[in-house]
């Protein structure tokens, strides 16, 4: 299946941050030339009450996405099924699923849901966690990348700088490090430990420099979890991208001890076996 010619696909359940999940992956639907699909899951046992409200929160949002004014296509559906399930299904064919970080049902500022936390460890492509509008950082905000040593890296450095020139936006990509010293306060080993750490990540940013000149993009080095960079520079974060085989999820980066209920969040697709 050629993911470049798939629609973006978009969660939508009647939410304020599902709306803007849609609102959000126009410019997505938009670079790729692809359809934006918003889509709504019903359970069986909904009932005509239940598809009736689901077909009403996706004309509301259909609504929304029209008043933009963009050239989209926009498409339009009613899938059967609990929606992590219906999702993840849908997210076989697509180039693209936008879910919002929490649903009707989970009101909270700065937790995710539970429809965000399964499609996150669990689709077949790359899963955007989008916050509802009043919520969301200023434009041209960071878009942060976690960096390791898996296979995965590249891919997911790949993705930001796609990110980044879509939204016009610095990258900063983010390495994390552990400290063989018992005191990470120590400072000369904390700051040797950062410098080493830099070094070899601007080695890895060498040629993305070289063939996006324009693109701001720096490398920053930091002791710990990456959940900590991201509560320090909360303010100044758009969208941060992760790997798919983050072995600590992201729930901890979307809530209040990560981005601080701030930032959306990308998770790349899962990497194909060779």
């Amino acid at each position: 299946m050629n993911r470049s010619s798939a629609a973006v696909v978009v969660g939508i359940d009647g939410s304020r941050a599902a709306t803007d999940a849609a609102l959000w992956a126009v410019d997505e639907a938009v670079r790729r030339d692809v359809p934006l699909r918003l889509v709504n899951a019903v359970d069986s046992g909904a009932g005509a009450a239940g598809l009736a409200a689901a077909r009403a929160a996706v004309g509301a949002a259909v609504a929304e996405v029209e008043s933009t004014a963009r050239r989209v296509r926009v498409q339009s559906e009613i899938l059967p099924g609990r929606p992590v399930q219906a999702l993840r299904t849908a997210s076989r064919e697509a180039a693209m699923l936008c879910v919002g970080s929490v649903g009707m049902a989970h009101g909270q500022r700065g937790s995710i849901g539970s429809t965000a936390t399964g499609l996150a460890s669990s689709a077949n492509c790359p899963v955007a966690i989008i916050h509802a509008h009043h919520e969301r950082p200023m434009p041209h905000g960071w878009v942060v990348v976690e960096m390791s040593e898996s296979c995965a890296a590249e891919p997911t450095l790949r993705r930001g700088v796609e990110e980044a020139l879509l939204h016009d936006a610095p990258l900063r990509v983010v390495a994390t490090w552990k400290s063989r010293f018992p005191d990470i306060h120590d400072r000369r080993a904390v700051t040797d430990g950062n410098r080493l750490a830099r070094a070899r990540l601007n080695r890895r940013l060498t040629e993305w420099r070289r063939r996006h000149p324009d693109l701001d993009v720096q490398a920053a080095a930091v002791p710990g979890g990456f959940a900590n960079y991201l509560a320090r520079h909360a303010d100044r974060i758009h969208l941060v991208v992760v790997a798919h085989d983050r072995t600590d999820g992201v729930a901890e980066l979307i809530g209040p001890v990560g981005c601080g209920g701030h930032a959306d969040i990308l998770v790349c697709e899962p990497q194909q076996p060779l």
